[in-house]
């Protein structure tokens, strides 16, 4: 598990290639189900388009099963698979692009038609403003009240802590969301600072 960049937002990026026109539409999508969705809307939106060309990597980068293109009638590989190598190259996850093309009248050439939507796609990407997602794991455990104090400064102090939720009661009931990379050592500095008394485990 890392840690990977994906859209804060929605884009459109539009560009002029030998008279045709290349809009760039970029969304987070953090599945498949959410990817084909934009790329229905898409659709919708740009019905006279001749081309609404797509790729998508619907989660981290790096799984190949969420992984998908289309070049929706261009030439065969000239337009999604460009796409989905600017979208790998990039490191991004969660994404979906759509490229909606007008045709200007002057043939590009398979050449000119990879150059294009590779090109206008990593001038689109330029722009984009993106968040980082970190995987994380949610750590539970009980502690007694007299403890509270060094839980939060140690895990606040050396750990990359997410959320932390206490419920009281007869104890503090602990829910703690917290980089799934530093887990294993967050539960031995607890287990050790309380002297075994804390056993925070992760919540499946």
């Amino acid at each position: 598990m890392s840690e990977y960049a994906y859209p804060a937002q929605s884009l459109s990026y539009e560009e002029e290639i030998k008279k045709s026109t290349f809009i760039v539409h970029l969304a987070h999508t953090p599945d498949v189900a959410s990817a084909k969705a934009f790329i229905a809307l898409i659709n919708e939106q740009y019905p006279d388009a001749r081309h609404n060309c797509w790729a998508y990597v619907a989660g981290a980068p790096g799984g190949s099963h969420v992984y998908g293109f289309s070049d929706d009638g261009e030439p065969n590989g000239t337009a999604g698979k460009p796409m989905l190598n600017v979208l790998q190259g990039s490191g991004l996850g969660e994404i979906c692009a759509v490229t909606t093309r007008y045709f200007g009248g002057i043939k590009l050439g398979t050449g000119g038609l990879v150059r294009a939507y590779g090109g206008t796609l990593n001038n689109a990407l330029a722009q984009l403003q993106i968040q980082i997602k970190v995987p994380s794991v949610v750590l539970s455990g009980d502690s007694d009240y007299a403890l509270q104090g060094q839980i939060e400064q140690c895990l606040n102090s050396q750990y990359q802590v997410l959320a932390m939720d206490k419920e009281y009661g007869g104890h503090i009931s602990w829910q703690i969301r917290i980089d799934a990379r530093q887990a294993e050592d967050a539960i031995k500095d607890i287990f050790d600072l309380s002297h075994g008394t804390v056993e925070l485990k992760i919540k499946q």
